[in-house]
């Protein structure tokens, strides 16, 4: 019985550390989900893979349009440029969906983003084997900044730069870098407002025409039903302890009560046989 007792107090205290455990997580859990806007979708070649001839340009797919500013840029092992421009490219179907979130009167809502559409930029030239870098700033539609790179490793043969071609030193436009510091820009995530950048009211994204949405649901709704899950198992283990106490002196009492039962019929017993000694005691005596 008292190994009984250890193990359920080993499994209240692991259930109790489990619910403030949880509670902890859910407290540090960010507001809203963590998901950029016209994000990277994929890219040609893709991030950590080994390209082995010469590309003439590499397609950097995004969820919509990159800005007409957007800045794209590639650099070589040894950190020089070999960029020579960019362009827009052919959307395509992604063979993976992207998933975005936009808040919708106070609730973020899922979009699921089925086209990928490609910034084009060109290469001049392979100077050598190693590890470049395509690195990319551009600017959403609801006015979020979208940088990141891309990086890989080249191991195919050496090419020469085009005649007259020269590394490009340009950064990004200061226009293009004032909105992706959030100066002069909306962010209708946080005022709700449908604006873009400009503080016009901006359309949907290219290819909204493909995405689907899906119902939408607090960001507080997953944490929430753990928490309820775990305090439901808290209290089913709370009541199942004072049951098996209940149960087991409930167990031990028809034992005794035998016990008894069967001391008080042989203390019965015991007299009549007494008293039948007496009697025939007292018979033989007669005779006597």
């Amino acid at each position: 019985m008292r190994s009984k007792r250890v193990t359920v107090r080993k499994v209240l205290s692991r259930v109790v550390a489990a619910l403030a455990a949880t509670v902890v997580v859910t407290l540090l859990l960010p507001v809203a989900p963590a998901s950029a806007h016209g994000q990277l979708a994929t890219s040609t070649p893709l991030k950590g893979t080994v390209v082995r001839e010469p590309l003439t340009q590499l397609a950097l797919y995004f969820t919509e349009k990159p800005a007409s500013n957007a800045h794209f840029a590639i650099s070589g092992p040894d950190g020089s440029r070999v960029d020579n421009g960019w362009s827009y490219g052919e959307p395509k179907r992604l063979d993976k969906p992207v998933t975005e979130y936009f808040m919708v009167n106070g609730v973020f809502e899922p979009r699921l983003y089925h086209t990928g559409f490609p910034a084009m930029v060109t290469v001049a030239h392979w100077p050598a084997k190693g590890r470049y870098t395509a690195s990319y700033l551009s600017v959403a539609s609801d006015g979020e900044a979208v940088r990141g790179e891309v990086t890989f490793d080249y191991q195919g043969r050496g090419t020469a730069a085009p005649a007259g071609w020269s590394a490009p030193t340009a950064g990004p436009d200061p226009a293009l870098l004032a909105q992706a510091e959030g100066e002069g820009s909306t962010n209708p995530a946080a005022s709700g407002s449908p604006d873009g950048p400009t503080g016009a009211p901006a359309s949907p994204p290219a290819g909204a025409a493909e995405e689907q949405r899906d119902t939408g649901f607090p960001a507080w709704l997953i944490p929430a039903l753990i928490v309820v899950t775990v305090a439901v198992l808290v209290l089913v283990a709370a009541r199942r302890r004072p049951a098996e106490r209940g149960a087991s002196p409930s167990g031990r009492r028809p034992a005794g009560a035998a016990g008894r039962g069967g001391a008080a019929a042989r203390t019965s017993a015991n007299p009549t046989r007494k008293t039948g000694n007496r009697t025939g005691g007292s018979g033989r005596r007669g005779r006597r």
